[in-house]
């Protein structure tokens, strides 16, 4: 019926052959339904002229394959357009401000995805250091309460910590086991967040770099940025340690 003639119809600016009315295109995972009837045109173009007589048999089976080889083209260029416009509004998600930090927009729940530090006997298990963020609080006087958790001889406990606002944006200081700035490095507000926090105390210094998000899995390009930054600080990756599963406290 469409030997030797092909109808196109552009959808997201791709030519495609309309051979497949109706057919669902699914990502990886099952995601991604897209029904060709739900582009406007495209069911009336997929209809085509009015039937013909049949040829012969022979002739129906040499149409066959040319038939599966057009869905099968318009599946992948559906996919990829999929798929481009996934990675596009990542990308969006991604645009990281490193100055003039709305705070308000740091509000909320977070969750610790990574840690790293130049002495890991503070971050890791029982180190004065390891805490789990659970929410971050804007005061009006533009201070920062952090809702943390650790795990302290067995038991898990709940503190609250007031990081008090200095003249610098996105700067902070706090009076713990010693003195300390926090400072965010950058933020996207709705998808990630990394601080950095200068540890005084005991004549020692302390570097700890935290990487928190807004759900539990961030993806690797954003792990391998914040490996980036921990370089810059001079901390390699086995200095990182990952955090995601290791929240005792989610047993309570």
């Amino acid at each position: 019926m469409w030997a030797g003639r092909k109808m196109r119809q552009s959808v997201w600016g791709v030519s495609r052959e309309p051979h497949l009315k109706g057919q669902d295109i699914r990502g990886p995972g099952g995601g991604g339904h897209l029904a060709l009837a739900a582009f406007p045109g495209v069911e009336a173009a997929a209809a085509g002229p009015e039937p013909r007589a049949r040829g012969t048999k022979g002739q129906d089976r040499n149409r066959r394959p040319g038939v599966r080889r057009g869905a099968e083209r318009m599946a992948r260029l559906l996919l990829l357009s999929l798929g481009l416009s996934l990675v596009s509004a990542q990308s969006v998600h991604l645009r990281p401000l490193r100055r003039n930090y709305d705070m308000a927009r740091v509000s909320g729940t977070w969750f610790s995805v990574l840690m790293a530090s130049n002495d890991m006997s503070r971050i890791e298990e029982n180190g004065d250091l390891r805490v789990f963020i659970k929410n971050i609080k804007v005061l009006p006087d533009g201070s920062l309460q952090f809702f943390v958790h650790f795990m302290l001889l067995g038991d898990c406990v709940e503190v609250t910590m007031v990081c008090e606002k200095t003249e610098r944006n996105g700067e902070y200081t706090l009076a713990y086991k010693g003195d300390n700035k926090v400072l965010i490095l950058e933020t996207s507000y709705n998808l990630y967040l990394t601080f950095h926090l200068h540890n005084v105390g005991n004549g020692s210094e302390t570097h700890v770099l935290g990487l928190y998000g807004r759900t539990q899995e961030l993806s690797p390009r954003l792990l391998d940025r914040f490996k980036s930054i921990c370089h810059k600080y001079g901390i390699g990756p086995q200095n990182i340690l990952p955090l995601i599963g290791k929240d005792m406290c989610h047993q309570y």
